[in-house]
Protein backbone atom coordinates (compact mmCIF):
# COMPACT_ATOMS: atom_id res chain seq x y z
CA UNK A 1 0.00 0.00 0.00
CA UNK A 2 1.19 3.40 -0.98
CA UNK A 3 0.28 7.01 0.39
CA UNK A 4 -0.88 10.09 -2.03
CA UNK A 5 3.15 10.65 -2.01
CA UNK A 6 3.63 7.21 -3.62
CA UNK A 7 5.48 6.46 -0.11
CA UNK A 8 5.27 3.16 1.37
CA UNK A 9 2.63 3.11 3.49
CA UNK A 10 3.24 1.99 7.40
CA UNK A 11 0.35 0.65 9.21
CA UNK A 12 0.37 1.36 12.88
CA UNK A 13 -1.48 -0.39 15.40
CA UNK A 14 -3.49 1.69 17.90
CA UNK A 15 -2.77 1.72 21.39
CA UNK A 16 -5.60 2.34 24.23
CA UNK A 17 -4.86 3.30 27.22
CA UNK A 18 -7.70 2.12 29.73
CA UNK A 19 -8.13 3.14 33.70
CA UNK A 20 -6.72 0.86 35.38
CA UNK A 21 -9.25 -0.14 38.47
CA UNK A 22 -8.20 1.16 41.80
CA UNK A 23 -6.32 -2.07 43.55
CA UNK A 24 -7.99 -3.01 47.16
CA UNK A 25 -6.16 -1.44 49.93
CA UNK A 26 -3.63 -4.01 51.55
CA UNK A 27 -3.38 -5.22 55.09
CA UNK A 28 0.33 -3.86 55.67
CA UNK A 29 2.01 -5.20 58.86
CA UNK A 30 5.07 -3.99 59.78
CA UNK A 31 8.25 -6.43 60.26
CA UNK A 32 8.62 -5.41 64.09
CA UNK A 33 5.00 -6.48 64.84
CA UNK A 34 5.73 -10.15 63.07
CA UNK A 35 8.75 -10.70 64.58
CA UNK A 36 8.92 -9.11 68.10
CA UNK A 37 12.12 -9.66 69.71
CA UNK A 38 12.95 -12.69 67.45
CA UNK A 39 14.46 -12.92 64.18
CA UNK A 40 12.66 -15.95 62.80
CA UNK A 41 9.22 -16.92 62.48
CA UNK A 42 7.22 -19.88 61.54
CA UNK A 43 4.10 -19.69 59.34
CA UNK A 44 1.66 -21.97 58.48
CA UNK A 45 0.08 -22.20 54.83
CA UNK A 46 -2.10 -24.95 53.34
CA UNK A 47 -0.64 -26.93 56.04
CA UNK A 48 2.85 -26.75 55.12
CA UNK A 49 5.78 -24.91 57.30
CA UNK A 50 7.24 -21.94 56.05
CA UNK A 51 10.36 -20.35 57.96
CA UNK A 52 10.27 -16.24 57.53
CA UNK A 53 14.02 -14.95 58.93
CA UNK A 54 15.56 -11.87 59.22
CA UNK A 55 19.45 -11.97 57.54
CA UNK A 56 22.48 -10.58 59.23
CA UNK A 57 21.89 -7.79 55.91
CA UNK A 58 18.90 -6.93 57.73
CA UNK A 59 16.92 -8.66 54.64
CA UNK A 60 14.04 -10.87 54.74
CA UNK A 61 14.04 -14.55 53.84
CA UNK A 62 11.02 -17.47 53.01
CA UNK A 63 12.20 -20.94 53.25
CA UNK A 64 10.14 -23.90 53.16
Amino acid sequence: MKDINNKPFIHRQSVVIVEQESVPERRRVSSSELFGAQNEILIEHNNDEYRLRITSNNKLILTK
